[in-house]
């Protein structure tokens, strides 16, 4: 299989050191990206790691794609062991770091022990320097960018930062780049900030790994130029497209989890932010360009998208109908360097133990709270899995990671997704719901009232998606980038991307399983399905994994060495 090139470059902050370090073996198996990551940090972070503490890592990973010509490929990678989750995850980010990543000549960028002072830690294909940076503790990302601009003559597509609530480790925090896009779900900006590590920045120009070949080359092209030519809706809408779906199928969170469709659905459709959109967004070299920069001329919001999920989170689920206060709560977080999502959610917990539902300017009051720890903003920033009980309401999470959009009670096959995700609560790792929407061809398209031949589904969903992390590519290139045109680029047979994915995902799980996680987790759903103890067993069995959820040490032990 083709795969990512370049060693690995392991930088310890405590000690202002780095070295590089050969990752031959771990790159031809693995791929690049979440698989790459996955299988380094299996291997070398300790499996009782505080994700606070120094021992935790933090492994940024590039895919063999990120050095073509093509479209969807604009993504770069980060794998550690969450404080959210108390997991080992993966998160991946678009915009345009992925290009400079690349140019250091490293297919992977370690970041372990701490700093006791606010650091910046350049990264350049010559070497690796070190900064005291006591000017940006608290700054917000829009600063740090400027700074970095200013100071080093490099633009927002060069870092990798972290916002106050990395730095106050918020337990969902971001790691942002590009300003606007973020390493968003499962806290690793927490991670990040307890390094002491303010901002990353990657620069160099050294010259990728070899090109495609032929056939590869040409599929480039044609993902290209399809993407250019496509009238999908997603250019003109972006993810808010899908809002409709969701409330139509009774699948869109509503008042914290308390209803499953919104009647001010429509302020929050992908008509409504395509009034508000200026101009067009995208990734690095993706023609498709469905980001959508928005702005409303009223109150002088100007932002990137918001996108569905956030839509949901500080729209739907926190009663607030009122786009231009979900944009502004969207700039926030982005600003403070929060996942939206799980943030939405935690402040619509607390909304619902206020009877406080619609109240936008309390919506905003508390995302400023969680970011620097003030209040009961010290309380919300710890997560719903562990505040829900001092707030009074349903603990509505995963494995500790608050839920996306795409109501598993309306969604059977999501519902079964959210149990099995070792990242948790969310919507791209098993990614039912594109089948029981559908959103797909209704040849492919599955019913969503029942779990009936979901596992073996599900399964092959998780893999899919797991290969597609390490190549890495997009999710919105569905239908562009099509399994056959993955398997030219990659130069792997279906079975052999198929076996990519069950490692990744056996991996992740074994690491998870020495921190204690079982069946028990993944039976613990706020909510009922019917013949979930059934499609469980399939689920395992179909991974070959034991009865309780678990995969042997030997397993994984022949994974990282082989």
């Amino acid at each position: 299989m083709r795969h990512a090139q370049g060693p690995l470059l392991s930088i310890d902050v405590g000690a202002r050191e780095s070295r590089v370090e050969s990752i031959d073996a771990a790159r031809k198996a693995f791929v690049g990206g979440r698989g790459l990551g996955t299988r380094l940090a299996y291997e070398r972070i300790p499996f009782d790691a505080d994700p606070f503490g120094a021992e935790n890592r933090l492994v940024f990973t590039a895919g063999p794609l990120q050095t073509a010509t093509t479209s969807f490929a604009g993504r770069l990678s980060c794998t550690g062991l969450s404080p959210l989750t108390d997991g080992l995850l993966s998160s991946n980010a678009g915009g345009f770091l992925s290009d400079n990543f690349v140019a250091t000549g490293y297919s992977a960028v370690e970041i372990a022990g701490a700093s006791d002072d606010p650091l910046a830690v350049h990264v350049r294909d010559d070497g690796v320097t070190f900064e005291s940076v006591p000017e940006l503790a608290g700054e917000p990302v829009s600063a740090v960018s400027s700074w970095v601009r200013e100071r080093h003559g490099l633009d927002e597509s060069h870092v990798a930062c972290v916002g106050p609530a990395g730095e106050n480790r918020v337990r969902f925090a971001a790691i942002m780049t590009s300003d606007h896009r973020a390493f968003a779900r499962g806290g690793l900006g927490a991670v990040l900030g307890s390094k002491g590590v303010k901002v990353l920045t990657f620069d160099g120009d050294a010259t990728p790994g070899p090109d495609l070949d032929a056939a590869a080359s040409e599929v480039a092209r044609a993902v290209h130029r399809d993407a250019a030519e496509s009238d999908h809706v997603m250019k003109s809408q972006g993810t808010p497209s899908l809002t409709a779906f969701a409330n139509e199928a009774d699948a869109l969170p509503t008042r914290y989890f308390s209803e499953q469709s919104f009647e001010g659905a429509d302020a929050l459709s992908g008509d409504a932010v395509a009034e508000k959109k200026q101009g067009r967004g995208t990734c690095s070299r993706c023609a498709f360009a469905c980001k959508l920069p928005t702005a409303d001329e009223a109150t002088g919001i100007e932002t990137e998208g918001p996108e569905f999920e956030t839509l949901m989170a500080f729209g739907s689920n926190a009663g607030v109908d009122d786009l231009p206060a979900v944009m502004e709560a969207n700039d926030r977080c982005d600003e403070l360097g929060l996942d939206t999502i799980s943030c939405g959610d935690v402040v619509s917990a607390y909304l619902a133990a206020e009877d406080a539902f619609g109240d936008a300017d309390l919506v905003h009051d508390l995302i400023e709270r969680i970011a620097h720890r003030e209040g009961v903003g010290d309380l919300l920033a710890e997560g719903i899995a562990r505040c829900h009980d001092d707030l009074g309401v349903p603990d509505w999470t995963m494995k500790g990671m608050e839920f996306a959009a795409h109501d598993g009670r309306a969604l059977a096959g999501q519902a079964l997704a959210f149990a099995t995700s070792n990242r948790g609560a969310d919507h791209l790792y098993g990614g039912m719901y594109v089948y029981e929407y559908p959103l797909v061809d209704r040849e492919d398209a599955l019913p969503a009232d029942t779990l009936d031949g979901k596992a073996a589904a599900l399964v092959d969903s998780e893999n899919h998606n797991a290969a597609l992390d390490s190549a890495i590519a997009c999710r919105f290139s569905r239908g562009t980038l099509t399994d056959e045109r993955l398997q030219t680029l990659l130069d792997a047979s279906p079975d052999e991307l198929d076996a990519l994915g069950a490692r990744i995902v056996d991996l992740e799980r074994g690491f998870n399983n020495r921190r204690g996680r079982d069946r028990r987790d993944d039976e613990a759903l706020p909510y009922g399905v019917d013949g979930l103890d059934a499609a469980l067993d399939a689920y395992y069995e179909r991974r070959g994994w034991r009865a309780d959820g678990t995969v042997s040490e030997e397993r994984c032990g022949r994974l990282v060495g082989g």
